[in-house]
């Protein structure tokens, strides 16, 4: 597998639809107001996070269990900037919808700008013909309030493309998975 550049990235989003909306460029301001950055980098693509959330909340002292998820842990929310509570986290989803290929996989980490002020993004590989908005996941490993801003950039994904003789037998889309085209901040499916 090799990483693939700013040009690959580029002419995949405009041949092959595989990020939209697609930034050919790295924007690092908006009307005059400096943000953090989002779009193609040197090897990646820096996605924003939208403006809707799901934030943590213990209202319920429930037992958090992937299996049988509770989703009135959750408080939705709508805006530019979301609060994440101390030692706690929130669910958001991209602003860009992607298309990933075949012979491609993606690994996302958090940028810089958040990690350094102890804000955690998580987010899994996006795996060969997987499409839709990817569900984003912040911690805020502080003992204080975290700001997320929506559409700004969170995070940077990072695309290998494997040798065109060995090609994945089985995609993402093949074995129907279960977060195949979701479109808003999706919570654990079982």
């Amino acid at each position: 597998m090799t990483v693939k550049s700013d040009r690959w990235i580029r002419r995949m989003a405009q041949e092959n639809q595989m990020i939209e909306p697609f930034e050919p460029g790295q924007v690092k301001e908006i009307d005059g107001q400096r943000i953090v950055s989002f779009g193609t980098s040197s090897y990646g693509y820096d996605i924003r996070c939208s403006d809707e959330f799901k934030i943590f909340t213990n209202i319920n002292s429930t037992i958090v269990d992937p299996k049988q998820f509770d989703a009135g842990s959750f408080v939705d929310f709508k805006g530019d900037v979301c609060i994440i509570p101390p030692n706690s986290f929130a669910l958001a989803r991209t602003v860009e919808y992607f298309r990933i290929p075949r012979d491609v996989l993606t690994i996302c980490l958090g940028k810089s700008t958040y990690a350094r002020c102890g804000i955690i993004v998580n987010v899994t590989p996006f795996e060969p013909e997987w499409e839709g908005y990817v569900t984003l996941e912040f911690s805020n490993t502080t003992p204080l309030p975290a700001k997320i801003y929506a559409n700004e950039g969170v995070a940077q994904v990072v695309f290998f493309q494997s040798a065109p003789d060995d090609v994945c037998e089985t995609s993402y889309r093949d074995r129907g998975g279960k977060y195949q085209k979701q479109s808003g901040v999706t919570l654990p499916r079982m």
